[in-house]
């Protein structure tokens, strides 16, 4: 009984997050217009040519959704620390590994989620093999997810300073590396007519161990960071 009540409360959570970026369009056009305004300028630093933006597609891909992805992670918990919903949170009876993990799943559904989706688009921009575009996605849906909550990190531990991004990146960005890489070699992978199919599993796993770990750590980053 008590575990079907803390289920609808972080699905009632979850419902409540999602609502409040959909009525913020702009903190969810951002990303994505971030992201679609580097691969139009990318062109132009490194030419026209098709060959060379196909060769540095994957790598630029990924580096631009992690950067995005990164712009986003300090405002998962800000609006409600700075209304006082963070604290009533705190004190609430359900579990805060699932509250927060509510929130880190609305995250990834409004940013991660919808630049995986959109991905191909991108791919096709930067001359991409089709081929590669199935790898490109899938590595993108699962690694943004790892993003969002090891972002959530970061964000837990700075909602309380006034300027946390410099401070966000530095602790998380390390952290980013292993996904960049992974989530890159699957894309040069396909295209090398190479299975990415081991590369994927390597990111399922570290979504794996993300989700059993990364929602321990953001709770004790909020209780951190509210009772300073």
């Amino acid at each position: 009984m008590r575990a079907a009540g803390s289920a609808a409360f972080c699905g009632r959570l979850l419902r409540r997050q999602l609502v409040l970026g959909l009525r913020r369009p702009v903190e969810i056009g951002n990303p994505l217009l971030f992201f679609a305004m580097v691969i139009v300028l990318f062109p132009l630093g490194l030419g026209p040519a098709p060959d060379t933006l196909a060769a540095f597609a994957p790598g630029i891909l990924w580096i631009v959704a992690l950067l995005s992805n990164l712009l986003t992670s300090e405002a998962v918990f800000r609006g409600d620390f700075e209304d006082g919903s963070l604290e009533q949170l705190l004190l609430a009876p359900q579990p805060l590994y699932l509250s927060v993990l509510a929130y880190v799943l609305a995250h990834w559904l409004l940013t991660g989620f919808l630049l995986g989706l959109l991905s191909p688009l991108f791919a096709l921009m930067l001359g991409l093999d089709v081929a590669a575009i199935p790898a490109l996605a899938g590595s993108l849906l699962l690694g943004t997810a790892v993003l969002s909550l090891v972002g959530g990190i970061g964000g837990a531990l700075t909602v309380g300073l006034q300027r946390g991004g410099m401070l966000i990146s530095l602790l998380i960005l390390p952290f980013y590396m292993p996904v960049l890489i992974f989530g890159s070699g699957a894309v040069q992978a396909a295209l090398a007519g190479v299975p990415a199919a081991p590369y994927l599993a390597i990111l399922g796993a570290m979504l794996c161990m993300a989700v059993a770990l990364a929602p321990l750590a953001i709770a004790a980053g909020l209780r951190i960071s509210v009772d300073t």
